[in-house]
């Protein structure tokens, strides 16, 4: 039961914060009733960051706001490895290559001078290569490049990503990776985050604001921990502590370079909403006049790249932060301005006093079994779903969504016999 008392400030009068108790903590609930497809909130992130292997291959995004830095067109002829496909309705299309602009002292880019202007005066100052040829030694590529090659054996890769994704050296693969698409956190909002510190006038300020994203790494009642903090990582994220200390290290942000303030920020990175953002967007009236075009168009991008068709990063929402979990969630987070800019919209009707909640869980994983669903939430979140669907299915047996498959394909195979 969620008390009255309210967390912070919060300038959307239709939504409140409040706190619910433990081990939920708070929650975010309607002050007025909302239809099914309404906007609830409107938000842009404290900061954000586009995935590592995200940008290194190719998907090109305001190194700022993630808005695209390249046409429709140009984005399906590289998606698609096709030079001569053609899009109808260019005029369509936002991005406006003259606005683009870049760092004058590294190979930053950027939509617009108000965005330069906005990551130098935030982040960048601190954060800055100054070379457009990155320097390998310098503790900040180390950093990106350890936690893009960190923890996975290479048969993990071979059965990943698409035909395109695959295109790498094979001396790269030697060395294992974590993060390799599909992405879900990356060590570089990290680092916006200590810079963001670093260059804020009021520094303790700054502090507290980032501090109410830091989670626990272990959920002591139910004893779950994070899934990147197991005992076989404890070498990689002290490599990583190291890197990051070397690159940001200043008083001001000790507490976030101990051991157990380092974890804490890794896991609230690995719990940082995703940013997905494509310049191929196009409308469901257009579609049904195009629909030849359409199909043709997304069999050739999903031949080459799969599923991966957005610029993808992450980034620290206040009020989106603030929604529980439901695998039946009533809202939706969404992305219509083609850039960071957060849009909450109801799904369901929601009633003045109700609690909003979204669902942490992509489409996939969000059908899956109820078993499948908790050991997801446990690994990643830390905690036991016990929402309305959830109790709704707690008869059905603790078997994973591929344990069913495989059951249902050998009932298929004996019916075939």
């Amino acid at each position: 039961m969620a008390t009255k008392e309210v967390i912070g400030e919060c300038e959307d009068p239709s939504v409140e914060v409040r706190v619910i108790g433990e081990p939920i903590g708070k929650g975010l609930f309607a002050l007025k009733n909302f239809k099914a497809g309404e906007v609830i909130f409107e938000e842009r992130p404290l900061v954000s960051c586009q995935f590592l292997w995200n940008a290194a291959y190719g998907y090109l995004a305001c190194d700022y706001c993630m808005r695209p830095l390249e046409t429709a067109e140009e984005n399906a002829c590289r998606l698609a490895q096709n030079p001569h496909l053609s899009l109808p309705y260019p005029e369509c299309c936002d991005t406006k290559k003259d606005s683009l602009i870049e760092c004058p002292q590294c190979d930053a880019s950027y939509c617009s001078r108000e965005c330069r202007a906005s990551a130098w005066n935030q982040y960048h100052e601190k954060l800055c290569l100054h070379s457009f040829t990155p320097d390998p030694s310098h503790p900040l590529v180390m950093l990106q490049e350890a936690w893009k090659w960190w923890g996975m054996q290479p048969d993990s890769y071979h059965s990943q990503g698409s035909a395109s994704q695959k295109r790498i050296r094979t001396s790269d693969v030697e060395y294992g990776q974590m993060h390799y698409p599909p992405e879900t956190a990356c060590i570089m909002l990290l680092a916006r985050i200590i810079a963001t510190v670093l260059q804020a006038a009021d520094k303790e300020g700054a502090t507290a604001l980032f501090m109410q994203f830091c989670h626990r790494t272990v959920n002591e009642e139910e004893e779950i921990a994070h899934k990147l903090l197991g005992a076989e990582f404890h070498d990689q994220l002290e490599a990583l502590r190291d890197l990051m200390e070397k690159a940001l290290g200043a008083p001001e942000v000790r507490h976030w370079l101990t051991p157990e303030g380092f974890r804490s920020l890794v896991t609230m990175t690995a719990q940082t909403p995703g940013i997905g953002r494509s310049p191929v967007e196009i409308s469901t009236e257009e579609r049904e006049k195009l629909d030849q075009l359409i199909d043709n168009i997304y069999d050739q991008l999903d031949k080459e790249a799969g599923g991966f068709l957005n610029n993808e990063g992450s980034g620290l929402y206040p009020l989106q932060s603030a929604c529980n979990h439901s695998c039946d969630p009533n809202a939706m987070p969404t992305f219509p301005y083609n850039n960071f800019h957060l849009v909450m919209t109801a799904v369901k009707d929601i009633a003045a006093g109700e609690e909003i909640c979204v669902s942490y869980l992509d489409e996939c994983n969000l059908s899956r079994s109820r078993h499948s669903r908790i050991n997801i939430l446990r690994e990643n979140y830390l905690f036991t779903c016990r929402c309305t669907k959830c109790n709704e299915q707690s008869g059905d047996p603790d078997v994973t969504s591929d344990e069913d498959m495989e059951e249902e394909e050998e009932e298929e195979d004996e019916e075939d016999q």
